[in-house]
């Protein structure tokens, strides 16, 4: 039986397309990807993010612990700040990417994909030498982002507080009456914010509505994980299980910023390092279609009839009116300008490697 989240009553009046996602009941869109996408692209859009993960971990060695389990540097982190990062199998195959919060010197809060969490939580778990506490408090928070250029002014308008964060930091906020998380994240690309927050349905109901009667004026949109994905793929950001899993290591998905070799150590460094002596075999790379074809996950991408490639995302842009996808290739062919070939029903569309965003802001 799926789990449901705190606004699937709510998700139902506004008329959603429920699917199974990650063991839960989710709104994949509402009206239609395209006008989704495009609200939270000019003006406002709420997701219904529950459903991920939210893993604390606490005690005096909880920074070590964070450390030794990701591969950026926690401890640049002071309380208030969020860091981008990821977790590695010995043999740098990625466990999760995932977000961490500096909640205080001692806590700190790890958001996770939610088709992982307990993967996430049994891996943390086997690898917890430092005698921290790390409690699973999924079930008790509910999670909205509010993405979009208005959404600050959606947000300003129910809090007393002056919200001034700078992008990738969080503060305590008291919204729509409920004490949350404030974080100045999001999926998108653009001006947006995570509210994390716990209570019942009549909690979470309250918060709703008063983010959408505070977004009347800038026609606020419930938004579903179809547009979540197509407007994710128009900045380049990586979705576990498709651009990255165990399979793959964060040097080749160009996640070598957030991979801190100079750190001591932490699991599978030894494994980047040697990945990155050697050299790597292949890297993932965004293509640009020139017409509205659209390259889905696991098509083939060749060059001169040779296959040299698979796609592991790939949508139509429904901003730049083309087909857009990612792709593992090759290392001597993902060369920016470069051009190849997706097979798209057994025909060779031409497809061009460019560099990120898809879409600049």
């Amino acid at each position: 039986m799926n789990k449901k989240t705190r606004f699937y009553e709510l998700h139902k009046l506004n008329n959603a397309k429920i699917v199974d996602f990650a063991g839960y009941e989710m709104p994949i869109q509402y009206s239609s990807i395209i006008a989704e996408h495009k609200a939270v692209r000019n003006s406002v859009g709420v997701f219904d993010v529950s459903h991920m993960g939210e893993v604390f971990i606490r005690g005096e060695k909880a920074l070590d612990f964070v450390q030794h389990i990701t591969t950026n540097d926690a401890s640049k982190l002071t309380p208030g700040r969020v860091q981008y990062s990821a977790m590695c199998y010995p043999d740098a195959g990625i466990v999760d990417d995932l977000l961490v919060y500096c909640i205080a010197e001692d806590e700190f809060m790890l958001v996770v994909n939610a088709s992982n969490l307990e993967k996430d939580f049994n891996w943390m778990n086997t690898n917890n030498s430092f005698d921290v506490q790390i409690v699973n408090e999924s079930d008790e928070f509910s999670l909205l982002a509010v993405q979009g250029p208005e959404s600050k002014t959606v947000i300003q308008k129910i809090t007393k507080e002056e919200i001034n964060l700078e992008y990738y930091h969080f503060m305590k906020a008291e919204v729509a009456g409920v004490e949350m998380i404030l974080s100045r994240t999001g999926y998108t690309g653009e001006l947006g914010f995570e509210l994390y927050f716990k209570g019942d349905e009549q909690v979470a109901t309250t918060v709703w509505n008063a983010i959408f009667e505070a977004g009347k004026e800038f026609n606020v949109q419930p938004i579903g994980l179809g547009a979540r994905d197509s407007l994710r793929l128009e900045m380049g950001f990586c979705l576990y299980g498709n651009d990255i899993d165990e399979t793959t290591n964060p040097l080749e998905a160009g996640l070598g910023w957030i991979t801190k070799l100079q750190k001591k150590s932490f699991i599978g460094k030894e494994a980047i390092l040697k990945i990155k002596e050697d050299g790597l075999k292949r890297k993932l790379v965004p293509l640009l279609i020139e017409d509205k074809a659209f390259p889905r996950h696991g098509y083939e991408v060749v060059c001169n009839g040779k296959k040299v490639g698979t796609v592991t995302s790939g949508t139509v842009s429904p901003i730049l009116e083309k087909g857009i996808a990612m792709a593992y290739v090759e290392s001597e062919y993902a060369v920016e300008k470069n051009h190849l070939f997706i097979l798209i029903r057994g025909k060779e569309v031409s497809a061009e490697v460019v560099r990120l965003p898809f879409l600049t802001r």
